[in-house]
């Protein structure tokens, strides 16, 4: 009987395991269907999911719905824009829930979702595209059941991200990292709610940023009325940063919006409380600080939150004659005064007006005053600002732990006073900020994190009306040394409206290392870190005429610049830039941008006087446009013309990518044949041309180079009286096919050819041209192969030259017959003597023109005359 039980028990297990499993294969498309429904029927948006599963393990006994990339996206008038994105969203419900019926409504006992963004927006005319509930469901209630209905036990968020942006106040604020649950019961009309959260908040009005990132913890029980909708703290602990607070009142829902009634204050009145609003990497350990005098926070916020107003509030911020000191540092700072208030009287959010009646604090002898009064913030905020003070920078890590790898010096002076309203700032209406006073800093010294020093001697900043002048700056850096004045145009509207730096600059130095000034934003020493892009600043809109007695550049010594630098645009323009170098002088005109993905220059350059050794072995874009380092000493004048990528780390030229062309005249020149392998093989294979003693001064050659490729257009040289046309191309990775064509007199082509010319008479000979040969160069620099056509000239000319001889001998012969013919002629005859016609006068024609020509070529005479033979 046991067994017959326990074989049954172990049935029904497995009968219930299987159908755990199948279950959601079984209730899958129907919970499917029921959430479309449920959503689709309420909203007026675009809803989609990527897939819902129903899990009966993941919280057994209840079941488990996950929907996956749940999106809702707004329509008209925020046509596009994501309202809700939840990555993962998790409904527990009983198991009973997913047997209802198509009509009946599925009970939700919890809800989680992950990494969710929540994006609210209200445009110009208050209109919020949170509102997405059909206009029909607004009213519509008919008693029917809904598909869904909530009886939330629990629900948890985790790296949710809230955005909210208001643009007719221009308010942004973004909450990030939020993580957020609770637990009640939301099937009661009343209940208590117990939550935890943790947040990073930013809060932007109108272009000023007045929080970035303020860690935020808050640990609540809630009182919830669901029937009236209000919301109401008990018991809480607040953290911002690490500053506490306690919050005391309610939130209620109605119908135009929130209606708030809250107090908040510091639990304790210990200058701690002003410590723990330092952000948290700024800060440190609270622990054994000592502090005297105190520090609240205390306000309220009252009224109604709608549309056209926000509650009134007062938020005040007090200290009075406080002092504090880290453990193990040697310096404290005392005598602080802080006397600060956010008021809104109206509940119209541009009357909201801060006040800083006064901050001050003194660390040694040196005291540090400032006060400032912000108000219409919303529209056309007006601030009237002044510092007052000097600060030793060597006292500050030595009063509070700031994380510097080196410690900072120099001694800080302002007496500042400014005024101005932020239109005017925008609008660059100078004439309606009103500035004074003047802002100092001597022996200043700064390592960065890499190593880098820098120096600030001397700086003297003077603040009037319109402008903000740099009246002196004298640093040095590395290498460097560099004195800066000028003028900033804009420096509000840097600072507050994010727009252009503009201003105009000079700038002289003795020694400038361009290494000095460049960074890649590597943060790390480590030979695998990965260098970023270097960029120009977007927000430079400057001018700066500079001049440098030296200035060190990759490996170049560049001596005497100067010239101007325009940045704007991501841009630097260089205008009639000058530099001796290479025993001569360089000018430069061009830009380079690295506004695109990839960094691009164009360049025009005059090279003048240059020395060719120099030039062509330390610049990698000589060396491949023509290879002639350590073959031809002397002077190069040139205008180059190119264009092309940078490499975007280094802001070098991409060779590859090079563009342009070269004019160059050579000047004073001599060629030492021995360093190259080219020139010793083309002097190997033409026996005519000494090329260590080729004559290039005052030669004119025209390059163009594209793709790796250059291209050389066809120029003479003259060597005696042998004239060269050399012309072709060769590339980059040294690879190359040039034409040689000669025009050589034949006298250079060898002893048989000159032992013809020299049987010819003096006029003959002076009437043999010269012989064209051709030579062909591929291979490369290294390793050339050349092939002439000089074999085949000789023989040409060989032919040409006994042809020659042959028709000098018959008229030899010819007139010598002639002449025999008429000292034998008899008085009285009358026949032509041109024109021998007997077979005799034929025979002696023959053995003449052979004796002559047995002469021409040295050959021995027979002893006896050959038969003549009779026609």
């Amino acid at each position: 009987m046991v067994k017959k039980v326990l074989k049954i028990i172990g049935i029904l297990i497995i009968l219930l395991v299987v159908t755990l499993f199948a279950a959601p294969y079984l209730f899958k498309d129907q919970i499917k269907a029921k959430i479309s429904e449920a959503i689709n029927a309420k909203v007026d948006a675009r809803v989609s999911f990527a897939e819902a599963d129903l899990s009966l393990f993941k919280n057994f006994p209840n079941a488990n719905v996950t929907l996956e990339k749940l999106v809702i996206i707004n329509k008209a008038p925020f046509e596009g824009d994501t309202l809700i994105s939840l990555g993962e969203l998790n409904l527990k419900m009983s198991i009973k829930e997913l047997f209802k019926g198509k009509n009946e409504a599925i009970a939700i006992d919890g809800i989680t979702s992950k990494n969710g963004l929540i994006n609210i927006i209200f445009n110009k005319d208050g209109i919020g595209n949170y509102d997405i509930a059909l206009k029909d469901e607004k009213t519509k209630d008919d008693g029917k059941s809904s598909p869904l209905s909530l009886k939330i036990q629990e629900y948890k968020i985790e790296n949710f991200k809230f955005r909210y942006f208001d643009e007719s106040s221009k308010i942004k604020m973004v909450i990030d990292n939020l993580n957020h649950e609770g637990t009640g019961d939301f099937a009661a009309q009343k209940l208590d709610l117990v939550t935890k959260s943790t947040a990073k908040v930013s809060l932007d009005m109108d272009k000023v940023n007045y929080m970035n990132n303020v860690a935020l913890t808050l640990d609540a029980v809630l009182g919830i009325d669901l029937e009236k909708s209000k919301y109401t703290f008990k018991e809480n602990k607040a953290l911002i940063n690490q500053l506490p607070l306690e919050f005391d009142g309610f939130i209620q829902m109605v119908e135009a919006g929130q209606q708030y009634d809250l107090k908040f204050k510091t639990p304790t009145s210990s200058f701690k409380n002003f410590l723990g609003i330092i952000p948290a990497a700024y800060a440190a350990s609270l622990d054994n600080v000592k502090t005297t005098g105190d520090f609240t926070v205390a306000g309220f916020a009252k009224g109604l939150y709608s549309d056209t107003t926000v509650p009134k509030f007062n938020i005040e911020i007090a200290s009075n004659n406080a002092s504090f000191q880290y453990p193990n540092l040697p310096k404290s700072v005392q005598n602080i005064v802080i006397d600060t208030k956010i008021i809104n009287e109206t509940g119209i959010l541009n009357d909201t007006y801060v006040n800083l009646d006064k901050l001050s604090f003194k660390i040694d002898q040196d005291v540090f005053n400032a006060k400032a009064n912000i108000r219409n913030i919303t529209q056309n905020a007006i601030v009237d600002a002044a510092l007052k003070g000097t600060i030793n920078l060597a006292n500050l890590s030595k009063a509070y732990p700031i994380k510097l790898d080196k410690p900072l010096s120099g001694i800080l002076k302002a007496d500042v006073t400014t005024k101005f309203d932020m239109q005017s700032v925008e609008k660059s209406q100078y004439q309606n900020i009103n500035n004074a006073g003047t802002m100092s800093l001597s022996g200043f010294n700064y390592v960065d994190e890499n190593g880098k020093t820098m120096n600030i001697s001397t700086a003297l900043v003077q603040f009037n009306p319109s402008q903000v002048n740099l009246k002196e700056l004298n640093a040095t850096t590395g290498k460097s040394d560099i004195s800066v004045t000028g003028v900033l145009e804009n420096f509000y509207g840097f600072i507050f409206r994010n727009q252009e730096l503009k201003g105009n600059f000079n700038m002289n130095s003795k020694q400038l290392a361009v290494d000095d000034f460049m960074t890649t934003g590597e943060t790390t020493k480590t030979a695998t870190k990965k260098a970023e892009a270097m960029k120009i600043p977007a927000f430079l809109n400057c001018t700066l005429t500079a001049k440098a007695t030296t200035v060190l550049y990759d490996n170049l010594t560049l001596k005497d610049v100067s010239g101007k630098l325009i940045v704007k645009d991501e841009k630097v323009t260089l205008e009639n830039v000058k530099t001796s170098i290479f025993g001569g002088t360089i000018g430069v005109n061009g830009a380079v941008s690295t506004k695109g993905k990839t960094p691009v220059f164009n360049m025009d350059l005059k090279l003048n006087q240059v020395d060719i050794a120099q030039s062509f072995s330390q610049l990698d874009m000589l060396k491949k446009i023509a290879p002639i380092a350590g073959i031809i000493n002397g002077k190069l004048n040139s205008s180059i013309k190119l264009n092309g990528n940078l490499d975007a780390t280094e802001l070098t030229p991409d060779l590859k990518t090079l563009t342009g062309d070269l004019l160059g005249q050579l000047l004073s020149t001599t060629v030492n044949s021995t360093n190259s392998t080219l020139l010793t093989a083309l002097g190997s294979n033409l026996k005519f041309i000494d090329v260590s003693k080729i004559n290039l001064n005052d030669l004119k050659a025209a390059v163009t180079f594209k793709d790796g490729k250059v291209n050389v257009k066809p120029f003479d040289i003259k060597y005696k009286d042998i004239k060269a046309t050399i012309g072709g191309t060769h590339g980059f990775d040294q690879s190359m096919n040039y034409n040689l064509k000669f025009d050589v007199p034949a006298k250079y082509l060898g002893s048989e050819a000159n032992a013809l010319i020299a049987k010819l008479s003096p006029a003959d000979a002076a009437k043999v041209q010269s012989i064209p040969i051709n030579a062909i160069l591929v291979g490369n620099f290294t390793n050339p192969k050349i092939t002439t056509d000089i074999n085949s000239a000789v023989t040409k000319l060989t032919t040409q030259l006994v042809n020659q001889q042959k028709d000098r001998l018959v008229k030899q012969g010819t007139s010598a017959l002639t002449n025999f013919i008429n000292k034998n002629k008899k008085p009285g005859d009358t026949t032509k003597t041109a024109t021998p016609t007997t077979p005799a006068t034929k025979e002696e024609v023959k053995t003449k023109a052979k004796d002559l020509l047995n002469g021409l070529f040295n050959k021995k005479k027979k002893v006896e005359e050959p038969k003549v033979e009779q026609e």
